[in-house]
């Protein structure tokens, strides 16, 4: 399913202002990459609903529920629930995206609760993985695994913004009951017992994805 989202990136509107790369692709898998505009598939070539021309929340939310279901999809699922005004139980953690600026650009990494990951190299340099090799989706998983207890933490920002600026770092965790944001200096961030476990997991899985890459 989440394949027709691809399919989409050359007229999809941006869920946010934000424009970290030169490239009009790289801004829109960045924007991709939080999960938070069911109406993806609607901007596409062959304009259809992401979960149908009327969609029932009973149907939707089963696709939120399923663990089956790609992480990415599941993440949309809620996101119209919510966005529908529909009661959302679960705090099912799905998703992390890590955003390091550099002189060069932007560095962002994301991965999924399915071991799918996305790395977007600040020199625009790009590296997809969809659930394999199984180290990647091991450290995937840890990664997400590892975020859990901050995604519950008080006084989080619930909203996404422009990237952070250089010489900080933002953790954007995705949940069923929404996003949950942990930002700061890199010392800031380290010193947070909370933070620092997610900051630790989300540099053994840069330093596989960047050893597939070499």
């Amino acid at each position: 399913m989440f394949k027709k989202l691809i399919a989409a990136f050359s007229s999809r509107r941006h869920a946010s202002a934000a424009q970290p790369y030169k490239q009009d692709e790289l801004n829109l898998m960045y924007q991709l990459l939080f999960c938070d505009d069911p109406q993806l598939v609607q901007q596409g070539p062959e304009p259809a609903s992401l979960f149908g021309t009327a969609p029932d929340a009973r149907v939707v939310q089963t696709i939120g529920e399923d663990p089956a279901e790609e992480s990415r999809v599941r993440l949309l699922a809620w996101q119209w629930l919510r966005a529908a005004g529909q009661p959302v139980a679960s705090r099912e953690l799905l998703g992390v995206v890590v955003e390091v600026p550099l002189e060069g650009g932007l560095d962002v990494l994301a991965a999924y609760a399915d071991g799918t990951v996305r790395y977007i190299h600040h020199t625009g340099r790009v590296a997809v993985f969809e659930g394999a090799p199984d180290n990647v989706a091991q450290q995937g998983k840890l990664l997400v695994h590892a975020a859990i207890p901050l995604a519950s933490a008080k006084g989080l920002a619930k909203h996404r913004a422009a990237p952070p600026v250089l010489g900080n770092l933002r953790l954007s965790l995705l949940a069923a009951d929404g996003l949950h944001v942990r930002d700061g200096t890199f010392g800031d961030v380290d010193r947070d017992k909370l933070a620092s476990p997610v900051l630790k997991q989300a540099q053994r899985l840069l330093d596989i994805v960047v050893r597939q890459g070499s």
